[in-house]
């Protein structure tokens, strides 16, 4: 929990990083491996006073080291100003020693952007 702390506070706000973005979702479904493939279906509101801090935990009791890291996408989206997005990762962390695909998630993340200023604008 010490080190999840520290990493939120090391990513600094959304506001800061992205002050563009006015507000973010992350739409996610979590898969796993069984009889049950859907694990969850998680929505996460984002908004620019919170931390810019997008790694997920993986959902897998035991999993060490996993997760869903969406800093990569959520980047890329605000770099080319796209309104919407979606992929899948794959856990990478360790179920009782070994690594194997045990968790998946399907995302689709959107965002809402700032209106410019007059004065932007005009620049």
């Amino acid at each position: 929990m010490e080190l999840n702390k520290k990493n939120r506070l090391a990513s600094g706000l959304v506001s800061a990083r992205f002050p563009e973005v006015a507000n973010m979702v992350i739409y996610m479904t979590y898969y796993q491996n069984g009889a049950n493939p859907v694990l969850m279906l998680r929505t996460v509101n984002i908004l620019p006073k919170e931390y810019a801090y997008f790694k997920m935990e993986c959902m897998i009791k035991g999993c060490l080291n996993g997760g869903f890291d969406l800093t990569k996408p959520v980047s890329e989206l605000v770099k080319n100003r796209k309104k919407s997005g979606k992929g899948k990762l794959v856990c990478k962390g360790k179920c009782d020693g070994v690594t194997i695909d045990h968790a998946s998630i399907d995302y689709e993340i959107t965002i809402e952007y700032n209106k410019p200023s007059k004065r932007a604008a005009a620049n």
